[in-house]
């Protein structure tokens, strides 16, 4: 049985199962104290009962900062003459709105609360926009950081808001759907965040519901998005080819996509990278040459959702790349590489960074040793500790693996080794 309704209402926002949120916790126990956390299923369990009312304090900090609320808007009661945070205590030296790697801090608190259930509200338009700018900060959060278990949670914090406000409040027909739309792109942005970190279960659980949001909202382009994503999540699965391949011929079918230029040429090249990993190079040459003739069709100044504001023609070149590099063109990928780094947009940092670990591999695969380390060094962070953004981290560790594979005993690649090292604080 249920005692605390508010953390596991928080629970099912997320999709975190018992075993899922003891992990993660422990894991923000590690970043705030230095110290891996111990908490288990039981624990949770002792939270979820009711068996314990108020954690240690540390475990507070965790789940403040897992869900970016109080520990007391999750349901727990501080004992008898006593306070979560004494006026007489030392500033906590932990800033827990701080967990997107120098990116702006979020949380659903920054919205309006929740109102009453009985009181029934009007919801309007003004509610929406709350929600979009917010989306924006998100979007702008994932480009410099990439994405993070902050983020994810944040996100999906921000789905429930809008679905909260569909529930508890009046509101238009238009309205709804802006809100359903809401609730799709914030758990589309879970969704990255989590493709980014290679958690396919929980991945699929969040597309699944993002999709069902995005069919509610009647958004075409909300759905575009989505299968864009799953394109991505379907290729990290073993023997997952075809069905990236199915969902980005369905987002390049999309209405989304008959109506705008510039969503045609994302789905299309999102189309060509999938055919080039089911071995279809022929096609995958051809769509991406639709991909640039739409592209060159595009309105760039026409509205349109932030999460698109990615998407030009140094990214496709970028995704070119990635074309060139599954059918073995290494140098041609090598060419496209240099010429989206040369055009990406400053403040795409995640991207900055995976491409330029794709030019190291590229390199790589070309017997140019000496350059392709040096083009991987620049993509470690400046202090050791510092995270990368999952997918970079994994291009990163291939990199490592094929470069000792190719050459053990050059000098560049004991350097490498060595700075790599420090980097991950762990040894290779």
């Amino acid at each position: 049985m249920t005692d605390n309704v508010h953390l596991a209402r928080h629970m099912s926002a997320a999709g975190l199962s018992r075993v899922e949120l003891a992990k993660r916790l422990n894991v923000q126990i590690e970043r705030l104290t230095g110290r891996p956390g111990t908490l288990q299923v039981r624990h949770i369990r002792n939270w979820l009962g009711g068996n314990t009312r108020w954690p240690h304090e540390r475990q507070r900090r965790a789940l403040e900062a897992e869900f970016g609320v109080s520990a007391e808007e999750l349901g727990f009661v501080p004992p008898a003459r006593s306070s979560a945070r004494p006026e007489s205590a030392p500033e906590d030296p932990v800033d827990r709105r701080h967990f997107t790697a120098g990116a702006v801090a979020l949380t659903a608190g920054t919205l309006l609360s929740v109102p009453d259930a009985a009181a029934r509200p009007r919801v309007g338009m003004s509610d929406v926009d709350a929600l979009e700018l917010r989306f924006t900060e998100l979007v702008a959060a994932d480009n410099a950081a990439g994405g993070t278990l902050s983020l994810e949670t944040r996100a999906l914090a921000f789905a429930h808001h809008a679905l909260e406000r569909i529930k508890v409040g009046t509101a238009s027909t238009r309205v709804k759907s802006r809100l359903y739309a809401s609730a799709a792109a914030f758990t589309g942005t879970a969704l990255w965040s989590a493709i980014d970190a290679r958690e396919i279960e929980r991945a699929e659980r969040h597309f699944d519901r993002a999709l069902r949001y995005a069919r509610l909202a009647q958004d075409p382009v909300a759905e575009l998005r989505l299968w864009s994503h799953q394109v991505l999540l379907s290729g990290q699965r073993p023997g997952g080819q075809s069905d990236a391949l199915a969902a980005a011929e369905a987002g390049h079918r999309s209405a989304a996509c008959r109506r705008d230029p510039l969503y045609r040429s994302l789905a299309t090249a999102r189309l060509a990278r999938a055919q080039a990993q089911a071995g279809e190079c022929t096609s995958a040459l051809r769509s991406l040459d639709h991909a640039r003739a739409s592209l060159r069709k595009a309105d760039r100044a026409a509205q349109r959702p932030s999460w698109i504001g990615f998407y030009d023609e140094a990214e496709l070149n970028g995704l070119t790349a990635l074309v060139m590099e599954d059918t073995g063109r290494h140098a041609d990928a090598e060419a496209f590489l240099h010429m989206a780094l040369t055009r990406l947009r400053p403040d795409l940092l995640r991207n900055r960074g995976y491409y330029s670990a794709t030019l190291a591999l590229s390199q790589l695969r070309q017997g140019e040793i000496e350059r392709a380390c040096a083009t991987a060094l620049t993509v470690l962070p400046e202090e050791a500790g510092d995270s990368l953004a999952g997918r970079t981290r994994t291009l990163l560790h291939i990199f490592h693996r094929e470069l000792r594979t190719a050459a053990p005993n050059a000098r560049s690649t004991a350097e490498w080794a060595n700075r790599y090292t420090q980097a991950k604080g762990t040894q290779p």
